[in-house]
């Protein structure tokens, strides 16, 4: 009996380790000591579930390729094709990913903005 729970033991962890891990390979951009020059330099876009912002400006999802393909043949450095990526907690995931994919494909690097929370003292 203990040599046959070995052998089923054996057996799950051997197909449990030959199982490929799945995913998007995604290009993190460098942190730079002048987080102020690069800023100004990189593209802010905002994804909502209907709608997508470039710099605050709204294009619809059909326009958004060709316009982030302009924005990002413009760019020289590689500080300047950084994209930073405000999403709303709404966004389905598949919307996320296709958006950068979109702007992987157009020749920038995404990075995200996170939340930071903030202590609010009342007096």
């Amino acid at each position: 009996m203990n040599d046959i729970a070995f052998i089923l033991i054996v057996f799950f962890l051997v197909c449990a380790s030959v199982e490929p891990e799945d995913g998007r390979s995604q290009v993190i951009p460098r942190s730079e000591k002048n987080e102020k020059a690069e800023a100004s330099q990189s593209t802010e876009v905002g994804l909502t579930p209907a709608t997508v912002t470039i710099d605050g400006t709204p294009y619809r999802l059909e326009e958004f390729p060709p316009r982030i393909r302009q924005l990002l043949a413009q760019k020289k450095t590689e500080a300047g094709r950084v994209v930073v990526l405000k999403s709303q907690a709404d966004v389905p995931y598949a919307h996320w990913i296709a958006m950068t994919e979109i702007i992987e494909q157009a020749g920038g690097i995404v990075t995200l903005l996170l939340e930071e929370e903030q202590a609010v003292h009342l007096n």
